[in-house]
């Protein structure tokens, strides 16, 4: 049984779009709790939301009958906060059960409500929104927005396009050290699979792993040399040897591995957990094979292995190495996100890539912005999103199109470029750096999260975080102008009184 939010106040509790937030805090916590607070307020997006939340949150759970669940207003709550403010599961329960703003937002009495959050009904909650959900909240958050700007309905849009990476938190991978990673997993799995059954053939499987990892750093060091002479024969011998006796031993436990998990099949029919373990050693087992026929191939054999052939991560097999040129910054391990921001500074839309590149993007971006909000006279481009087809493509969506062309410019291109609103546009095109700078600040910088599922969620709650928050800030700049107003009216009241 879930609810979208408890209609029956209690003793002690505040309404939600009563709250009092201090305006002249600088912190992130009440500027998103004003633009939470300002969407609970506004009936009609409220409302709107509370549907959504009630058709895609679990739909195939009563909502009369069973056990009470999340409160719905609750699940979104907590999730905004979560990426916006940047924090991990355990602060974010410490923040639920503490901070006394947040608690009034969640329906909580402060004095009387002893309610308390365990750390995996948070995970499990806040892992019910999917970013579909979250991307049509998302639209709904904009257009409450956009009455506090007073944009006018028939008025367009003008939008920025780019795309920046967010990191997945993994180690800087070699092919050494991936095979440590896909060995030390095995290892361990295999051990608990063993305990699971009351079998001790993995007993050792600590010091196997201590093994393991002399051997790799041994192999590590091999390569390493502090003297500027070229590498001798001798030196070349020992590199191989090394990384030799790390295959071979890697290749023993893997049989034994292998072997085990055969013997476990034929003794008993795997159940429940044990499938789930079985299936994990026998992922790891490959990614494991693969590091050995790749560090056989590049060592022992020289050769050199493509680039599509690299893995980055055993554990978020999605990371991609991303190389986009930036300053002292040779190389990003993630995965490139595309954003689309307006000229009110919401992100209207975004896009995780994977596998892609600007160039493939852009057309989709302003082609689901528009199904999305309408009507939208521009949108400006850096170079790495150029290509004919986009430059044909877009031209057919939008009334100007910023794109500047790579390489040097036919005279048609070239007037094309020197128009004012080009011009004008471009120069304005260097604000999305610091839309993007805002979500890297609030969450961005690296997603913590396993699975690529989880990667597009956390992105999603990240776009809505800094959305509301937005609204917030809006919302608290009103509210300020309007205390400095009623402050000056007093003041000239009683400047006359006292005349």
């Amino acid at each position: 049984m879930r609810m979208v939010i408890n209609p029956q106040m209690c003793f002690g509790q505040v309404d939600i779009s009563q709250i009092k937030l201090d305006p002249k805090s600088r912190d992130d916590i009440p500027q998103i709790l004003k633009g939470l607070q300002l969407i609970y307020a506004d009936i009609e997006t409220r409302e709107a939301i509370f549907a959504l939340l009630k058709s895609e949150i679990a739909p195939e759970v009563s909502h009369k009958n069973g056990r009470p669940g999340m409160e719905l207003w609750k699940i979104l709550v907590l999730g905004s906060l979560r990426v916006n403010l940047n924090l991990n599961y355990d602060r974010l329960q410490e923040f639920a059960n503490k901070h006394d703003d947040i608690k009034s937002m969640l329906g909580h009495a402060n004095n009387f409500d002893k309610y308390y959050y365990e750390l995996q009904t948070l995970k499990d909650n806040v892992e019910l929104l999917t970013p579909e959900l979250l991307d049509k909240i998302n639209q709904l958050v904009i257009k409450c927005g956009y009455k506090l700007v007073k944009k006018k309905e028939q008025e367009h849009l003008h939008g920025r396009v780019d795309s920046f990476v967010v990191e997945t938190n993994v180690h800087f991978p070699t092919d050494i050290n991936l095979l440590l990673d896909g060995m030390r997993t095995v290892i361990r799995l295999s051990a608990e699979l063993c305990d699971i059954r009351g079998v001790s053939d993995w007993r050792q499987s600590s010091y196997n792993i201590r093994c393991m990892k002399k051997l790799e750093r041994a192999a590590q060091n091999s390569k390493k040399s502090k003297s500027t002479r070229a590498k001798t024969s001798s030196d070349n011998d020992k590199i191989k040897s090394t990384h030799i006796e790390y295959i071979n031993a890697s290749q023993s436990l893997l049989n034994k591995a292998k072997e085990t998990l055969n013997s476990l099949k034929t003794s008993k029919e795997l159940r429940g957990q044990e499938i789930k373990i079985a299936q994990n050693i026998e992922t790891f087992i490959a990614h494991s094979n693969r590091q050995i026929d790749q560090i056989n191939r590049r060592v022992i054999l020289g050769e050199t292995i493509p680039h599509a052939e690299k893995v980055f991560s055993l554990f978020k097999p999605y990371t991609e190495w991303i190389s986009k040129g930036k300053a002292g910054v040779p190389v990003e391990l993630g995965v490139r996100v595309c954003i689309m921001e307006d000229q009110y500074q919401f992100i209207l839309h975004h896009k995780v890539m994977q596998k892609q590149t600007d160039d493939q993007v852009a057309v989709e971006m302003v082609k689901e912005t528009k199904e999305r909000f309408g009507k939208m006279l521009s949108s400006s481009f850096d170079k790495g999103f150029h290509s004919p087809a986009n430059q044909e493509a877009l031209k057919a969506e939008l009334e100007l199109v910023v794109l500047p062309r790579k390489g040097k410019l036919s005279k048609i291109a070239r007037e094309a470029e020197q128009t004012e609103d080009f011009k004008a546009r471009r120069r304005q095109h260097s604000a999305v750096e610091s839309a993007i700078n805002a979500l890297e600040v609030h969450g961005l910088d690296y997603c913590p999260d396993y699975g690529i599922e989880r990667f597009e969620r956390y992105v999603a709650l990240a776009v809505l975080g800094r959305n509301i928050q937005l609204v917030g800030v809006i919302a608290r700049n009103i509210e300020r102008k309007q205390q400095k107003k009623q402050k000056n009216k007093a003041l000239k009241k009683s400047f006359k009184a006292a005349a």
